[in-house]
Order: C-alpha cells, then sequence, then structure tokens
C-alpha cells in the first residue's frame, strides 16, 4: 500500500506542486487510524485501502530519520563538527532553556501545575530534526551559516533528549538531589558512548571499506553500509542515546574518505523512502476530530507554538540579519518527533494525564503539517531581503562547492597523468574510479583527498562533485563501453556540459563522439601520429616538414570522426 502511494500518489501531487512531506503527512492523517482506517470495522473492503495500526508502522518510520542523519554525517567532517560545539553547547543551549521556560511559564499560567508546566515546556522546545532538515536540504541551506546554526541546535535537542527524560521522572517523583547526579551521569554516559564509537568506528570502517571481498562483490558494500547505520545506530539506542545520534556518528565515520560520494548514492533511495514512510506515520498520530473540542483553544496553540519558538530563534540568530533569522526561527518553529516519546512518559509517570498529551501530540502534529508553509515563507522574505552579510543564500565558494575545476572520470595511469598536470597549474579538481584499490593508493601513497570512490558514468555522482559548477569532465576510463555509457548518461543529464573522453581506436572516438563527447582523444591514433612523426625524422625529414605533415594527418583523421559513419 505504502510502495503505491509512494510511486503513484505522490508524483501526482508533484505534480500540482504539493510538498512531498506535507503530501506524506495528509495522506496519513486521511488514511490513518483516526481517518479512514477508523471506519474499516463497519466497512471490512476499507482496510484494504487504510492503515490500522501505527504501531507496525513507527519503527520504518525510524528507519526513515536514521537515514536522514546518516547522509548528514556523511556531508559534515568532524573538523567541522568540532568548529561547531560552541553553537551546539551555546545556541542550542540556550534555545532549548529560553524556549523550554517560556512555554512553560505560559502552560502554567493556563493552570497546569509547576511540574506539568515544565514537562510540556521540554517538549515544545524540541523541533523536528527530519522536517527542519527536510526542508533545509529542500532550500540548499545546509551548508550555509544559517544551516550551521540549525542544526547546531538540532543537534544539541537530540543529544538533550535523554536528560529530559530523566527529567520528567524525576519531576514526577521526588526530585532533589539524586536527579541532578542522575542527569550528570546522564552526560557523562553519552560522552563516553559517542567518544569510544568514533574512536572504536575509524579504526575498524575504512579497512573494511577497503577489503578485497567488497572490492569484487558490490553487494557486500551495500550490506556494510546498511550494517554500519543500524549497527552504531543500536548500539546508542542502547546506550540510552537516540537512533539519530548514533546514524549521525556512523555517517561522521565515512565522511571525508574516499566512499562519501558512493555511500550517499546507495543510501539515498533508502532515506527517501523510509523518510515518507515516518512522515506518514506523524499524520496517523493527528485525530482532527478532537480539534472540534477546542475549536479556539487549539488554533491559537499551534501559532503560539510557531510564535514563541520563533522569537527565540530569531533572537539566538540575529547576528546573522533579521531576514536569516526569521527563516531560522520559522524552519524551527514547529513541535519535534521527540514530542511523542516525551509526552508517553509523562503520562506513563502519570506527570500528564492521557487528556492533556492528546492535545499536545496534536499541537505537535499539526506544527509539522503547517512546517513547509512556513519554511517557504520564511525563505521568501529572505530572498527579498537581498543576500546581505545574515542572509542564506550563498554562492557556491561560500557554501563549500568548487567552482571551475575539472573532474576526472578514472584514475588509471592517463587520468594521473592529467591529475598531475592541473596540479603542476594549481587547477582544482577531482577524482572519480571504480577500482577502491587505486582510490586507496591514491590517498595513501600520493596524498590525494579529492580521489573518490565511484562510478562516473552515475549523473547523480558528478552532480555531488559539482558538476554544473565544473569547468569540464574528462573521461579516461579503459573499458571502451563503460566510457560510452558515461558520455551518453551525462550528456542526457547535462546537455550543456563540456566532455572530453579518452577513445580506444578511430571507430570508438566515432562513437563517442555521436554519443555527444565535446572532444574525443585516441590513443591508437595519437601514439601512431608520434611514431610517424619520429619515423618521417628519421628518414631525414626535417622537424618543422614532419610537423607540418603529422598536423594534416590529424586534422583529416578527426574529420573523419567528426563526420558520419563510413557505409
Amino acid at each position: 500500500m505504502f510502495l503505491a502511494l509512494a510511486g503513484i500518489l505522490v508524483p501526482m501531487l508533484q505534480r500540482l506542486r504539493v510538498n512531498q512531506m506535507l503530501g506524506f503527512l495528509m495522506i496519513g492523517i486521511c488514511l490513518g487510524p483516526h481517518g479512514i482506517g477508523g471506519w474499516a470495522g463497519e466497512l471490512p473492503w476499507l482496510s484494504l485501502v487504510a492503515f490500522q495500526d501505527v504501531d507496525r508502522i513507527k519503527p520504518l518510520g525510524e528507519l526513515g530519520i536514521v537515514f536522514l542523519m546518516f547522509m548528514i554525517g556523511l556531508e559534515l567532517s568532524p573538523t567541522r563538527l568540532w568548529a561547531m560545539r560552541r553553537d551546539v553547547f551555546g545556541t542550542g543551549v540556550a534555545q532549548v532553556t529560553i524556549t523550554a521556560g517560556a512555554i512553560g511559564l505560559i502552560a502554567f499560567a493556563f493552570g497546569n501545575p509547576p511540574a506539568a508546566a515544565m514537562a510540556i515546556g521540554m517538549t515544545l522546545a524540541m523541533s523536528s530534526t527530519a522536517v527542519a532538515m527536510a526542508l533545509l536540504g529542500k532550500q540548499h541551506a545546509l551548508k550555509t551559516a544559517l544551516g550551521q546554526k540549525c542544526f547546531a541546535i538540532l543537534m544539541l535537542q537530540d543529544l538533550a533528549v535523554v536528560p529530559a527524560l530523566i527529567l520528567v521522572e524525576g519531576l514526577a517523583g521526588d526530585g532533589g538531589e539524586a536527579l541532578w547526579w542522575a542527569l550528570l551521569a546522564a552526560i557523562a554516559k553519552a560522552a563516553a558512548a559517542i567518544a569510544l564509537l568514533y574512536v572504536a568506528g575509524r579504526r575498524v570502517a575504512r579497512p573494511l571499506f577497503s577489503s578485497a571481498a567488497v572490492q569484487r562483490q558490490p553487494e557486500v558494500f551495500v550490506a556494510l553500509i546498511l550494517l554500519l547505520t543500524l549497527g552504531i545506530a543500536a548500539l546508542t539506542a542502547a546506550s540510552g542515546l537516540s537512533l539519530a545520534l548514533g546514524a549521525l556518528l556512523a555517517g561522521l565515520l565515512l565522511a571525508d574518505t574516499e566512499f562519501q560520494y558512493e555511500v550517499e548514492i546507495i543510501v539515498e533511495p533508502f532515506k527517501g523512502l523510509l523518510m515518507g514512510l515516518f512522515f506518514m506515520s506523524v499524520g496517523m498520530e493527528i485525530d482532527l476530530r478532537l480539534a472540534a473540542e477546542f475549536p479556539l483553544l487549539l488554533p491559537a496553540s499551534v501559532l503560539g507554538l510557531l510564535a514563541v519558538k520563533a522569537l527565540v530563534v530569531m533572537l539566538l540568530l540575529s547576528p546573522l540579519g533579521w531576514a536569516a533569522a526569521l527563516q531560522g526561527g520559522l524552519l524551527l518553529g514547529q513541535g519535534g518527533e521527540f514530542a511523542f516519546i516525551i509526552l508517553a512518559y509523562a503520562v506513563s509517570t502519570q506527570l500528564l494525564t492521557a487528556a492533556s498529551s492528546q492535545f499536545f501530540l496534536l499541537v505537535v502534529g499539526l506544527s509539522m503539517l503547517l512546517a513547509p508553509g512556513a519554511a517557504a515563507a520564511g525563505a521568501v522574505i529572505a530572498r527579498r531581503a537581498g543576500a546581505g552579510p545574515g542572509s542564506a543564500v550563498q554562492s557556491p565558494e561560500e557554501a563549500g562547492q568548487l567552482t571551475g575545476h575539472i573532474i576526472i572520470g578514472g584514475y588509471g595511469r592517463v587520468g594521473q597523468l592529467i591529475a598531475d598536470v592541473l596540479g603542476r597549474q594549481g587547477i582544482s579538481y577531482m577524482a572519480v574510479e571504480r577500482d577502491r584499490h587505486v582510490v586507496e593508493d591514491a590517498r595513501r601513497r600520493r596524498r590525494e583527498d579529492c580521489v573518490f570512490s565511484g562510478d562516473a558514468s552515475m549523473p547523480e555522482l558528478l552532480r555531488r562533485m559539482g558538476s554544473t559548477h565544473a569547468a569540464c569532465v574528462v573521461l579516461t576510463m579503459d573499458d571502451p563501453r563503460a566510457a560510452l555509457h558515461a558520455v551518453r548518461a551525462l550528456r542526457r543529464h547535462y546537455p550543456g556540459l563540456c566532455l572530453l573522453a579518452r577513445a580506444r581506436d578511430e571507430k570508438h572516438a566515432r562513437a563517442l563522439k555521436a554519443a555527444g563527447a565535446t572532444e574525443v582523444v585516441s590513443g591508437a591514433i595519437e601514439s601512431g601520429l608520434q611514431l610517424a612523426s619520429f619515423a618521417l625524422r628519421a628518414a631525414g625529414m626535417p622537424m618543422g616538414t614532419a610537423g607540418f605533415h603529422m598536423e594534416q594527418e590529424r586534422a583529416a583523421l578527426l574529420a573523419r570522426i567528426d563526420g558520419p559513419a563510413p557505409d
């Protein structure tokens, strides 16, 4: 049922320009147990087109968050993450503390007991990592100053989930000194677990991915990716931390390695499908029938939540400029998926009633439903305000992307020669090679961190390497069929891209040219012309005359390659 919706209904929604995340949320509301699924008891045939059991879908939805955080970890580097520590423990702590305090005071003013008001404040202070990161990715703002600030806040919120659960338990009990000792122990445990997993993972991950078995069998490579992602996520969950934090750590282990882009392409479909399931499961938690019981309080609470959180984030991000700060506030204004966990725990400890929990679940769910519209409004305001110092709009160089560089497809002898020439001239380049042993050798012996594992015929891989900003792509693969496939695929996706290709012989050169290569160089032709030139000079012909004849021969051969194929 889900695959049918993802494969048929979602493309229809995209044609209508409906946000994909919003589409999955609406599907969850309509086809979930509070929608059509609720009538399946009276009309059994509805069970064929409805979802009745949310608990069976939630674990798969959580995997969507896991793969999203893994992809985010791949795009970060440990050095960049370390550089963000002030934002994580400064801006992030300030956002959670101020927002929780403000919302807690409002809840107390509405008659909630002090302990319950504090629990409500902590719950609603959290934003949705899945929603916010998906929206940042859609706005191409992940690597901007605004994106880094927002990510730092979201990361601190992920770290704060376990202390928040301990605090809820303490508020429901006696609290006191034992509560603070429990909080300190949780923080120390989290730090130790993260450090241990990262240090051990760095020693194990790279040798595993570089092994001979992985080189020979692509399915082993995919299995290792899934093992690393889900394994480390399970270990962090077992140590009391979130699955999402473990997945981020798994991504960091492969960030800045030769496997980065190849892994991203393999994981992307898993992430996209499972994220859809996550948003559907969130939609299934929303019971719009309860909205009739609170016709004024519910919309006021949803808008109030968005306003309070947006205002706090705006104040914290004000150094970026008012437009970017407003955009960040609207991006992080929604409630988060961890609210479902904290509220359920608060009900089990009798800190909140089931009725109160349902109301706040509805507030969180509706705020997530409004998130795409709020984020779009923030982006429009920021765009109209112009690309000032605090704006989220940056050039490719500022966003961490290369521009005007050369992409080399195939890093054998010819590819390495081209790289050496470019390097001596100070021209930036990136190279991609299918043979992982060649890549490992280039990174270890030649100290070249710009060489990556992957297939140059994959347009998505080259897009991640900045093909839209590249000066040209040079294909040097030995395999004639691989080179021809790469030219066809890249020309189909990038009509204006400069494609330079190496051919084996004249027939292969003609095929590459017909497939769309901008320029083709045949190794057999060039070596033959060079040897012919030496032979003419050995026969007594002056160097200049021999060179003139060779240029004529070269021009005639190139004309034959560019012309129609012979009968």
